[in-house]
């Protein structure tokens, strides 16, 4: 006991939870070993570049205009496909995939083209040893992993070695150690130490430079001349370790070096290779750190700064909020859910089961209203009242936080002339539909709704997320309705939250409390409000119809006439803006609605606000002899979702008889047009996902006219025009060949034109619609048939000038083979038993990993078997080969084309013709231009309100703009 007692008074003498929080294992497992190797890699290749004389190797270039522009095109294209993913991560899996595909077709391309070889350099060996030191080091280091956790599972190591290595990151390590190598091939050779020198061991040190005076002269004077330092670098600390002789216990388990002698060499070198030695090096220092990590932790070796863990637990605790709903995804499974819940919505839910009957027959409408169910009036009784007003949240999720953080504040202070006042924070807070995008669901509720208003206000200790509200007029914490203090909330749905027929709303909002800290007491989809002053407010669910449905008019019209008084004033509050979208479709929604504004509330309607439409906008009626119905239109869908554009609706002047004058616009109308542009310049960068759709269209379009095998007019030509009039005139009669000829082709064109015809809103007429439609396919088709001609002419051009289809398929390996003894000479045999061993496995890996990784030689041989035999002659299985290895590389040449015209054709419809403004700003996935609006009731009776702009959001903080109106 007593040595229990000291031992605990010695740990607390040491403050060991101190020690403890700087030790805490703070890295997820496994670690990134590569990222330093990364940068040593990269160091050390522009170490030895620049050890090269530049101006030699700028003379030897190849000053043929014709390889100039392959490379320009070439270079350009593997640019602008990889413009998305430079500088940032957008989503790390795709990213990660983008980088290595984009290593393996560039590089497999250039190491084809002649201007290396004019410079002198192969690049042969450098990727067939690059190649064959990947595998060599995935399967070494996939047996030590094996062994690992068999060491682990019969407890031998410490039990954290449990956790499986991530099967990525091995293979990034293997690749960034295989490419290590490969610089030093390539400056430093695998020569063995001169024969002539002796090697003195005792009189070696990795930097001689600082034993004297005269030799730390020497070395800056070699300085000067980086050639000579690189030499020195080679020779000094890249040297071989030793010889065969040296090592008897690893003679027969290395690969020998060249060997550098003046004058013949008679004999051998039993040099150990010095790429070998690098090799088993960077491999002894994986599996050491590797071992040291899952034994002791890398805490261990890396403990964390006070400052530095401080920093990492505020990240840690930073909210983790989605990012914008990818629109124009082609691999996003929720897009095709929305799909389906839209189809089976409207054919099942709306029309044969609408959840509105049943909530009417749950609340007795028949009989009257039951005030606990649909009318709600504790807010009536008080003297002033705010109230916010909000729509179409949860699509991003830092932009919907920015404004329910703001709806949170207990004050904002805004700027009114030269008067600073301060708005206080709502008593009540109206939702007006699309509470979560895509579809609703129990995901996207929680982390696209509830998650950003529960980080912007909490809600209060006594809420549980996972009860079932069974009583909503006793607030949970105890106190009555009418007692309580705290916000309130109150919720319409919208079209998005209709897709599963209103089952996740009911769930989540009438039959939950709290959203965030505000409280939720509505128990259906439809309300109605008594606020002090006789102002009311008419909650209005409009299904998919974009109208109310009987039951629910038959409520509202006897409140009308029980309880709203001649002089009291409503708010209507619906989702759509039948308004501004009827007189855009050139249609009449909405007859419900407008029955029961016009004969029931008879000039009562004082404001009508909706969201749907993501942007401000409010209309004023223009003072005429007529009744009019309703005095004020306003649309604010600014609460969280991608931005819609306002210049579209700019004509709009009347509303049921009545004319309105356009009083504020938000982004305003010029402002609108401009952010527009965005779709030529940024809809790949936004959409990159889109890759996925836009790749396969094109590549199905070209598909029958490969390959092209009569090239030859448009290389003959003389001059540059000639070579264009040569050109365009060969796309010309591929688009005839397609339509006469062609069968995939033509019907992926054909398919395409009928999705373009039914793209263009209907509200063009068919005519318009048609000829929209095969311009935009006509502008894609001839895209497609100019990048399928260049990367044809790209491929015979190398073709005739003997760089591809010289022998076969296994080029790449062939070369090696015959290069391998003389290079890496292996007078043991290892390579011999490593291929008995493995049952000849090894050296086929290599083999089909070599040609797998030569794809435009693989292309051009099959090419020129097609253009000799004709399709026929290859096998179905060679077929697809050919054109698998056509797709890698036209889909990198097609996807930023396909987007420039895509965004093109968006941009031209909405700011010319004024259609696509959905479909053109969804693209764009705007997180700015957000908005809410503040009303205050005052002692007067009079209403105000405060459009609230939200700027620009950043993720340093938030900019705001307050716009007041009255």
């Amino acid at each position: 006991m007593g040595s229990d007692k000291r031992s605990a008074g010695f740990l607390d003498t040491l403050k060991m939870e101190r020690v403890r929080t700087i030790l805490t294992h703070t890295y997820p497992y496994p670690h990134e070993h590569s990222r330093h190797a990364i940068i040593a890699v990269v160091v050390g290749c522009l170490f030895f570049i620049s050890s090269d004389n530049i101006h030699t190797l700028v003379e030897k270039l190849d000053n043929n205009v014709k390889w100039w522009s392959m490379y320009g095109c070439l270079l350009g294209f593997f640019y602008f496909f990889s413009s998305p993913f430079i500088g940032k991560t957008i989503k790390p899996s795709y990213s990660n995939f983008s980088r290595w595909y984009i290593a393996w077709i560039l590089v497999a391309a250039v190491y084809h083209l002649p201007s290396f070889q004019s410079m002198g350099v192969d690049m042969r060996m450098n990727l067939s040893l690059f190649l064959t030191i990947y595998l060599s080091s995935i399967l070494f280091l996939v047996v030590f992993h094996v062994i690992f956790l068999g060491l682990w599972y019969i407890g031998l190591v410490s039990h954290v070695a449990g956790r499986r290595p991530e099967i990525l990151t091995i293979l990034q390590n293997c690749a960034v150690l295989s490419v290590a190598c490969c610089v030093f091939y390539s400056h430093c050779g695998n020569r063995a130490i001169l024969r002539e020198r002796s090697l003195d061991r005792k009189n070696s040190n990795w930097f001689p430079f600082w034993s004297n005076k005269e030799e730390r002269n020497t070395w800056l004077a070699k300085f000067l001349k980086v050639n000579e330092l690189k030499d020195q670098v080679c020779s000094s600390w890249f040297a071989p370790v030793g010889s065969a002789s040296d090592y008897p216990l690893l003679s027969k388990w290395v690969i020998y070096g060249e060997l550098a002698c003046n004058g013949s060499c008679p004999n051998s070198s039993d040099e150990i290779s010095p790429i070998y030695s690098l090799w088993a090096t960077l491999i002894g220092i994986y599996i050491a750190n590797y071992v040291v990590e899952r034994s002791t932790g890398w805490a261990l070796a890396h403990p964390l700064l006070v400052k530095e863990y401080e920093e990492l637990k505020k990240k840690q605790m930073k909210p983790d909020f989605l990012d914008m709903v990818p629109w124009y995804s082609g691999t996003s499974a929720d897009l095709f859910k929305t799909v389906f819940d839209l189809l089976v919505s409207v054919t099942v839910f709306v029309g044969r089961f609408d959840m509105r009957m049943m909530q009417a027959a749950m609340s007795k409408v028949d009989n009257g209203a039951q005030e606990g169910d649909l009318l709600y009036d504790h807010f009536s009784e008080k003297d002033d009242f705010w109230f916010d007003f909000m729509a179409d949240t949860g699509d991003g999720g830092n932009s919907s936080y920015a404004i329910a953080r703001l709806l949170a504040q207990p004050s904002i202070c805004v700027m009114r002339g030269d008067s600073v006042h301060t708005l206080p924070r709502g008593d009540l807070l109206l939702i007006g539909g699309d509470l979560a995008y895509p579809n609703p669901s129990a995901f996207t509720y929680k982390r696209r709704l509830f998650v950003p208003f529960e980080y912007a206000l909490q809600p209060p200790p006594c809420c549980k997320e996972e009860q079932i509200t069974i009583n909503k007029h006793e607030v949970p914490c105890g106190a009555s309705l009418k007692q309580y203090n705290g916000p309130q909330c109150f919720l319409i749905p919208g079209n998005h939250d209709w897709f599963d027929g209103l089952q996740t709303f009911m769930n989540y909002v009438c039959n939950k409390s709290w959203l965030g800290g505000w409280f939720m007491p509505q128990k259906k989809s439809y309300f109605a409000l008594q606020l002090p002053k006789g102002w009311w407010i008419f909650g209005l669910d409009l299904a998919l119809y974009g109208d109310i449905d009987v039951y629910q008019f038959k409520f509202f019209s006897e409140l009308v006439k029980e309880k709203v008084q001649q002089d009291d004033s409503v708010i209507i509050l619906t989702h759509e803006p039948n308004w501004l979208l009827d007189w855009y479709w050139d249609d009449v929604s909405g007859k419900n609605v407008t029955h029961l504004i016009r004969d029931y509330l008879r000039g009562r309607c004082k404001l009508r606000m909706a969201g749907d439409l993501h942007h401000y906008m409010r209309h004023s009626h223009v003072k005429s002899d007529g009744p009019v119905h309703i005095h004020h239109l306003l649309v604010n869908g600014c609460g969280g979702a991608f931005l819609h554009p306002t210049h579209v609706f700019k004509k709009f002047r009347k509303h049921n008889g009545v004319s309105y004058e356009c009083k504020a616009a938000y982004p305003s109308f010029e402002d609108s047009s401009r952010i527009a542009l965005g779709n030529i310049l940024k809809f790949r960068k936004k959409n990159w996902q889109f890759d996925f759709i836009g790749g396969i269209i094109y590549f199905v379009l070209v598909f029958s006219v490969f390959p092209q095998c009569e090239l030859n007019h448009i290389l003959q030509e003389d001059s540059f025009s000639g070579h264009l009039m040569s050109f365009f005139g060969t796309v010309w009669d591929r688009f005839i060949y397609i339509l006469e000829r062609s069968y995939v082709s033509l019907m992926g064109a054909i398919v395409l034109l009928i999705v373009a015809y039914s793209f263009v809103p209907s509200k063009m007429s068919r005519k318009k619609r048609a000829i929209i439609g095969v311009l935009h396919v006509s502008a894609h088709l001839t895209a497609a048939l100019i990048l399928m001609l260049l990367l044809e002419l790209g491929v015979e051009t190398c073709i005739q000038h003997n760089l591809l289809a010289t022998s076969g398929y296994h080029t790449l390996y062939q070369w090696y083979q015959s290069v391998e003894k003389e290079h890496f000479p292996d007078p043991t045999g290892l390579r011999v038993r490593i291929e008995q061993w493995t049952f000849g496995l090894y050296p086929a890996c290599i083999k089909y990993l070599m040609s797998a990784f030569d794809v435009p030689e693989v292309m051009a041989v099959s090419r020129s078997n097609i253009c000799k035999s004709g399709i026929d002659s290859l096998s179905r299985g060679g077929a697809a080969i050919y054109y698998a290895s056509v797709f890698l590389y036209f889909w990198v040449f097609s996807t930023p084309v396909v987007s420039l015209v895509f965004g093109s054709y968006l941009y031209i419809s909405i700011n010319w013709l004024h259609i696509h403004f959905d479909e053109a700003f969804s693209s764009l996935r705007i997180a700015n231009y957000k908005a809410f609006t503040r009303f205050h009731i005052n002692s007067d009776g009079d209403l105000e309100f405060s459009p609230l702009q939200l700027i620009r959001f950043q993720r340093s903080g938030i900019l705001i703009l307050i716009g007041t109106e009255r």
